[in-house]
């Protein structure tokens, strides 16, 4: 990539050689800005789950207006903390998150562009961050169309925390401007953050992927699609590029701009990363390089470019203001004031309106319609997935993680079961599940081993949501049939809470253990040593997890093919670990149906000890590559 001047010289320094004379030094003669400064003196934060997540950050922060020309104007004064401003589609308005005091929560706040009457909107359910004004949404009722005027934010909720349990869980809400009708419209497991409005209306936003251990124990950040009700979850740019990607922002010629790396820093900064929406999950490509510096906060900018913060790496300069070409990469300086950190510049303009959006989300109707085409079309091929070899449609409830202090966490999110279905002849589903909840699904095999997976998903309430097929490629045109499925009412799993089964190791499968295996693996015995007499009862649950079982993916679990006498893995898995299977000996009756399935459904379900907790420190098995 060719080294531009803004590269070779400090960024200060070549900011001030082409500012005008009179004015604040350092402002290009570019339209009116409104951005958050950081103080120098804030420390900095770590990321979480070891470079995974940006850490909540803004403390001490403020927003000021930099017109052009001038100087930056002082917009939140008052309070203790101010950042991720966002305008308003007719230019007039700033919506921001602020807290008063340092004892307030961080909520949604909105003033006049000048900075005039501020006035709180939400706090949410916790705290309210990075607000985005959203287009009018209309929901039809009994007697007319209901027009709904909201603004969208990154939420945080008391009680719980992410999948790794190192910081909040924080989801998508909206609501009315005035605060009313808060709903939440994203429901993972992890986190979700950083989101934008597209001009036909979408929201695209970054998600924190954490499911399965395919990727290793941290898991990755995607960026996906919904609409401004949280239907139709989709995935918009995925597994080209680094491992993680966030901070979107749309660019000229339908570019979509991001922040992206291996690891980030505390402050999410990393490379530039694009794609563009003709076909975002096959366009990608690099927009800056790793050692070209360190990117924060992309904006659209009405030329066609991108704003974006850079300094040239975590131990050398401030975030500067610069404009980014969303093509070749070229950086042009904009803005710096060497006493802060200047972050989240937006441009302080009217904007087209995204297109609107109709709704078909009723809160009366507490459940939603999942269904799928054919499973067996997938991103694998037929030769490798044919019809027949899923049997049957296994749907989980995943839970969140509680926040108390010092809490061991578990391999993965604890599980439930909300029902199975056989799937149809021509390999299309129909079931009826519960609304607004994370969903697992599993497709089964002839043992009820866990083919393929896929979730964290959801559905809104009365929503139909369906797919093409399993993994498939969601840019490709399906095939136009009339599938079985919808010729039968859909299944209904959605048992009550109470009722909905989960299989844990201290309560199932440690009898199974000790009843059956530690004649061969206790004391003396072949390895891995299954008894509780020198560890106590958590050793046998450890020593399995650290070489035996892969949590979430039984069919690649030495376990299984220990119980079984033959290897379950699938073409599509990472070669084998051992290729030496070994049959349990002949020494008892065999483990009986019940007795097998109580084993594969534990590490199909995530291999938890109990229900939400599992012994500190624990090693696992991650297996890697895809599901």
């Amino acid at each position: 990539m060719t080294r531009p001047l803004a590269r070779a010289l400090p960024l200060a320094l070549l900011v001030a050689l082409v500012a005008p004379e009179s004015g604040w030094p350092g402002r290009d003669a570019g339209p009116t800005l409104v951005l958050t400064q950081l103080p120098l003196t804030a420390a900095s934060p770590a990321a979480l789950s070891g470079g995974t997540w940006p850490a909540p950050g803004g403390e001490g922060g403020r927003i000021v207006m930099v017109p052009t020309g001038g100087r930056p104007r002082l917009l939140t004064e008052g309070f203790a903390s101010a950042a991720d401003p966002e305008v308003s589609f007719d230019g007039t308005l700033i919506y921001f998150a602020g807290r008063r005091t340092a004892k307030d929560p961080w909520c949604v706040w909105v003033m006049g562009a000048d900075g005039s009457q501020p006035r709180q909107i939400t706090c949410g359910r916790g705290e309210a961050r990075h607000p985005v004004d959203l287009p009018p949404m209309h929901t039809l009722n009994p007697t007319a169309t209901d027009t709904w005027d909201q603004i969208g934010f990154v939420g945080s909720l008391p009680g719980e925390t992410n999948e790794t349990g190192d910081g909040p869980h924080t989801a998508l809400f909206a609501c009315e401007k005035d605060g009313s009708r808060l709903r939440r419209i994203t429901f993972n497991l992890s986190s979700d953050a950083d989101p934008i409005v597209l001009p036909d209306g979408r929201v695209v936003f970054a998600s924190w992927q954490r499911r399965s251990l395919d990727r290793g124990p941290r898991g990755r950040v995607a960026l996906f699609g919904l609409n401004t009700d949280g239907v139709d979850l989709v995935a918009f740019a995925a597994d080209e590029g680094r491992r993680i990607k966030h901070m979107p922002a749309g660019a000229g010629d339908r570019l979509v701009v991001f922040v992206e790396g291996d690891e980030i820093e505390g402050d999410g900064s990393g490379s530039l990363g694009v794609v563009s929406l003709r076909r975002n999950l096959h366009s990608y490509r690099a927009l800056s390089e790793p050692g070209d510096g360190l990117y924060h906060s992309p904006s659209t900018h009405p030329d066609g470019g991108v704003l974006a913060s850079w300094r040239p790496s975590r131990d050398e300069g401030t975030f500067a203001v610069t404009r980014v070409d969303a093509v070749s990469g070229r950086r042009t300086p904009v803005f710096d004031d060497p006493g802060w950190h200047d972050v989240q510049a937006r441009v302080l303009a009217p904007r087209p309106v995204p297109d609107h959006r109709s709704s078909s989300v009723r809160d009366d109707d507490p459940e939603g319609t999942l269904y799928g085409l054919d499973v067996s079309l997938s991103d694998l091929g037929r030769r490798l997935f044919p019809l027949g070899t899923a049997r049957r449609l296994r749907v989980l409830e995943g839970r969140a993680l509680g926040s108390a202090p010092g809490a061991p966490r578990p391999p993965l999110a604890p599980r439930r079961l909300l029902g199975e279905v056989d799937l149809d002849e021509d390999g299309s589903f129909q079931v009826q599940v519960p609304a607004n909840t994370p969903l697992e699904l599993q497709l089964l095999d002839e043992d009820g081993l866990a083919l393929r997976t896929c979730g964290w998903i959801w559905v809104r309430n009365h929503e139909q949501r369906g797919c093409i097929g399993c993994h498939e490629d969601p840019e490709r045109t399906p095939p136009n049939r009339h599938v079985k499925a919808l010729d039968h009412p859909a299944a209904l799993l959605n048992l009550p809470p109470e009722s909905r089964r989960t299989v844990e190791f201290d309560r199932d499968v440690r009898p199974l253990v000790e009843s059956r295996c530690l004649s061969c693996h206790g004391e003396g015995g072949a390895p891995p040593r299954l008894d509780a007499a020198a560890e106590g009862p958590r050793a046998a649950y450890r020593r399995l997890l650290a070489s035996h079982v892969v949590p979430g993916r039984a069919r690649t679990s030495p376990l299984v093919w220990h119980l079984l006498g033959h290897g379950t893995s699938r073409p599509w898995d990472p070669p084998a670990a051992g290729t030496d299977v070994k049959p349990m000996p002949a020494l008892h009756a065999p483990l009986s149906p019940a007795e097998r399935r109580t084993f594969i459904e534990w590490i199909d379900f995530g291999a938890a000890w109990g229900d939400e907790t599992a012994p500190e420190a624990t090693t696992v098995a991650t297996g890697g590559g895809r599901r």
